[in-house]
């Protein structure tokens, strides 16, 4: 049997941003998990967002529906939103359909959180 178990935390930085980190399976299972947090996270010009993804396993179709919800929410608030922790698998799949241009992608939190500074 599929396990279709997914946790999203949400951790508040000093920095005013939010880092949520996504684990295990993002699909039309679980992604109101992720949904649910993101309607609960602040987004706003000084309360950038973000989305580490290290730990994902699989991503769907509806998964990165979410993702792209999240994109949209940060733009029409005016927060910056990252994407961290790309599997290369995943990355390639963004990758054909574009969302490589759509999303700004940091191989790390620490990273993200740096060019948050910046």
């Amino acid at each position: 049997m599929k396990n279709s178990a997914l946790t999203v935390t949400r951790t508040p930085h000093a920095s005013g941003a939010t880092v949520l980190t996504v684990a295990g399976e993002l699909d039309h299972h679980t992604a109101s998990e992720l949904t649910d947090t993101l309607r609960h996270t602040p987004f706003g010009p000084a309360a950038p967002v973000v989305i580490d993804l290290a730990e994902l396993v699989y991503c769907d179709s509806t998964g990165i529906t979410v993702l792209i919800r999240a994109y949209n929410q940060a733009n029409a608030t005016g927060s910056r939103l990252f994407l961290t922790g790309l599997r290369p698998d995943l990355a390639h799949v963004f990758g054909i359909v574009g969302l490589d241009q759509v999303f700004t992608f940091r191989p790390t939190v620490e990273e993200a959180l740096a060019a948050l500074a910046s």
